[in-house]
């Protein structure tokens, strides 16, 4: 599975890379998109045979230093070359621990201070593990529906319209699959990873189209424009903070980015407060 994940992030990658990006002529008879193999093992200064099999998946030793020749000749970024890192299993990447939805009541604590700022606790996989009474007034589905529907990706692809539509829509959804497939790269094999992956693909063709892509990116601050019935637009500046435990969780505050939005989170927050926790 993992060198399966591994060959298929290359090729993708190498699709990408046409001749004339790194100086070569285009030539001729060229009948898939990108560099062919030959040309990415002479750019990185390594043998064909040796690429050719880390390209079709075959279990050979790797080294960082290769893998960086490899990442600059396909120009991957940070995130991306990280991910190689994390596919070849080579050193270089952060380390992740398995997944654990037991929460401390500390963090439970602090999510309930931040409120009227709505606020929740979100895995890798972005299962909403808790969030305070402001999370809850914004995203009544996602706290009323059963636990196995309860995460992010799921309800913005497949679930029915909820209270809060997401209005930037196209590009905060290929952001979050970008997040989510690199951190997949930490669960490679894992039954309630691909179980989800493969249900997510077959329920969403739009999913699936962005799965192919192989993008990959880090969680980073960006703002979230909402419509909700009850007070219009809502601009949130999202901001993830990692948690030390359960692994890979972390705790994302959604901060009114206008005045208008901060008295309709307030408003909200005041007159349709949500649940309680989930314990």
């Amino acid at each position: 599975m993992v060198r399966h994940e591994l060959a298929a992030f290359l090729k993708n990658r190498r699709s990408r890379i046409s001749p004339a990006d790194v100086g070569l002529p285009p030539g001729t008879r060229r009948r898939t998109p990108g560099l062919r193999r030959e040309e990415v093992a002479q750019l990185a200064g390594v043998g064909v045979t040796w690429y050719t099999w880390l390209e079709q998946g075959r279990p050979i030793n790797v080294s960082g230093q290769v893998l960086d020749a490899v990442a600059r000749t396909l120009k991957l970024d940070a995130d991306e070359r990280e991910h190689l890192y994390r596919l070849a299993d080579v050193p270089g990447g952060v380390a992740g621990g398995p997944a654990d939805d037991e929460l401390d009541q500390a963090v439970r604590d602090i999510l309930a201070g931040l409120d009227p700022l709505p606020a929740a606790v979100y895995n890798a996989r972005y299962d909403v593990l808790a969030w305070n009474q402001a999370y809850a007034a914004i995203f009544c589905r996602m706290v009323t529906v059963p636990r196995c529907e309860r995460n992010a990706l799921w309800q913005m692809l497949i679930g029915p319209a909820c209270c809060a539509v997401m209005m930037n829509r196209e590009e905060e959804l290929p952001q979050m699959v970008a997040i989510f497939r690199a951190a997949y790269a930490r669960h490679l094999g894992e039954p309630a990873w691909t179980t989800f992956i493969d249900r997510l693909t077959v329920e969403s063709a739009e999913f699936a189209r962005m799965w192919a892509t192989h993008d990959v990116t880090r969680s980073w601050r960006r703002t979230k424009i909402l419509k909700h019935p009850a007070v219009g637009l809502l601009n949130l500046a999202s901001t993830s903070l990692a948690l030390g435990s359960p692994a890979e969780s972390r705790v994302v505050v959604y901060t009114p980015a206008d005045d208008a939005s901060r008295a309709n989170v307030q408003w909200l927050y005041e007159h349709k407060p949500g649940l309680d926790h989930d314990h």
